[in-house]
């Protein structure tokens, strides 16, 4: 790639033209011509698509939970009205009756037989000795950020214990797995390792052994689905496509080997070698997938800084629940709140 600059010229007294060099920096004044030479062309040039403007979310402070939130009464009621929005009903008048709060106890009592109703029960917050105000906050941090917060952090906004704090993310981010229906359309696949470096170790799929797989799908309109597998061979691969991506869907990988026989399973697959430095070719790239995994390492690395394998999949849970709803116009606070209603029996 080389530069050419020609700069303006003037004719002199015999007819010839003479090259003016103005001041001393001529490509910052007067009027000039570049022409560029480019020696091969780019492969890794993708076709500017149009802008699209999508609605913004609706804005949720923090004064706006204190507004809404202010005691455990008022969560215990908010709790109570979600999961029963159509009245409780009686088990006991086998019927839907007006309940009573009952002072000393998160319940309500049956008007007609006294029977008692724990809106509590068989959620993340049963048999919790943490206040339900507390939970809330909680929940109100973790979704306040891009990437959430640690538990150590939650530890000095709140005044619970680390462990507490620990335990309650884990409680949170396990309500947030999703049951997504299978992808389709334009969807990329890839798998990324999550762990550290070794110092003189290898890097990139010879480092597994090490490391903790996951496995990635994402449609471009920005439903992702992430996985913990146990390998990256095609036994593995290929059942993890096929349960989540529909047939003649056309699916965009890099080169590895455990997708070879994605045609002939009834998708129209489409490759990009990243090997030879070639990453877009027109539509064909991966670079959305690749984006969720830069998101989720920088989060892990910058607020969490280490992840066991035994709990990585809660993390992708959260990741992929936020990354799924970037675009909604429901505040993020409310969308992990009412994922309550998941845990329940």
């Amino acid at each position: 790639m080389c530069f050419l600059y020609s700069a303006p010229t003037e004719p002199n007294h015999i007819g010839r033209r003479n090259t003016i060099n103005i001041g001393n920096y001529p490509l910052t004044v007067g009027t000039a011509r570049v022409t560029l030479f480019v020696g091969r062309k780019r492969t890794n040039t993708m076709p500017r698509q149009p802008k699209v403007k999508r609605p913004k979310m609706t804005r949720y402070t923090f004064k706006d939970f204190e507004r809404q939130f202010p005691t455990d009464d008022a969560c215990l009621e908010w709790l109570k009205n979600y999961l029963y929005p159509d009245g409780i009903f009686c088990d006991t008048c086998r019927k839907v009756t007006k309940h009573h709060r009952v002072a000393s106890r998160k319940s309500y009592s049956c008007q007609h037989c006294g029977n008692h109703v724990h809106p509590t029960a068989n959620t993340i917050y049963h048999k919790s000795s943490t206040s339900l105000r507390t939970w809330f906050h909680a929940i109100y941090l973790m979704a306040s950020t891009r990437c959430g917060i640690s538990a150590k952090q939650l530890e000095r906004e709140t005044g619970v214990t680390y462990t507490t704090a620990w335990r309650m993310f884990k409680q949170i981010r396990k309500m947030l797995e999703e049951n997504h229906e299978p992808l389709s359309g334009r969807v990329e696949v890839d798998e990324t390792y999550v762990g550290g470096y070794r110092r003189g170790g290898k890097k990139g799929r010879a480092a597994s052994e090490h490391k903790t797989i996951v496995a990635g799908a994402v449609d471009r309109q920005g439903h992702v689905i992430a996985r913990v597998i146990p390998d990256i061979f095609t036994s593995t691969l290929e059942p993890f496509v096929q349960e989540r991506v529909l047939p003649s869907t056309i699916v965009y990988t890099d080169e590895h080997t455990s997708y070879r026989r994605l045609n002939s399973l009834g998708y129209d697959h489409r490759r990009i070698h990243h090997t030879q430095k070639v990453y877009v070719i027109g539509d064909k790239h991966t670079n959305t997938i690749e984006g969720f995994w830069s998101l989720v390492k920088n989060g892990l690395r910058g607020v969490n800084h280490s992840v066991s394998a035994k709990y990585l999949q809660t993390y992708m849970n959260e990741y992929a629940f936020r990354y799924n709803r970037r675009f909604d116009t429901t505040p993020m606070f409310e969308s992990f709140l009412t994922q309550v209603r998941k845990s329940c029996h």
